[in-house]
């Protein structure tokens, strides 16, 4: 089982960036594909970013390409979400997910992860 913690979440100003991690804890050796999901206020939760963990590549959702960026150190088993350029349209609550398979389609909902995070809130003033 792999357990997964989030945090960097806050408020920032609109314009600025945001850095938000998770943490994995467990058998973080089973872990081949991680992603970063939102929801925002009385919307469903979307995919945003993804990186496989064996060959580092990644991708991110077009509704915020080039402004979010997914990273990893594999050596301390965190996951990072790098926002930039924070927007209204950003404010959610993000969550970390482990992908059972080696990559992840976001659009192919939800089965194919089998551990989430408690998600960390982000919130952006103007």
């Amino acid at each position: 089982q792999v357990q997964l913690v989030e945090s960097g979440g806050g408020s920032v100003q609109a314009g600025g960036s945001l850095r938000l991690s998770c943490a994995a804890f467990g058998y973080t050796y089973s872990i081949d594909c991680m992603v970063w999901f939102r929801q925002a206020p009385g919307k469903g939760r979307e995919g945003v970013a993804a990186i496989t963990t064996g060959d580092g590549s990644t991708k991110a959702a077009d509704s915020v390409k080039g402004r979010f960026t997914i990273s990893r150190d594999k050596a301390k088993n965190v996951l990072y979400l790098k926002i930039h350029n924070l927007e209204s349209e950003d404010v959610a609550l993000y969550y970390c997910a482990k992908s059972l398979h080696s990559d992840y389609d976001f659009g192919g909902g939800f089965s194919a992860l089998d551990a989430w995070g408690q998600g960390t809130l982000v919130t952006v003033s103007s």
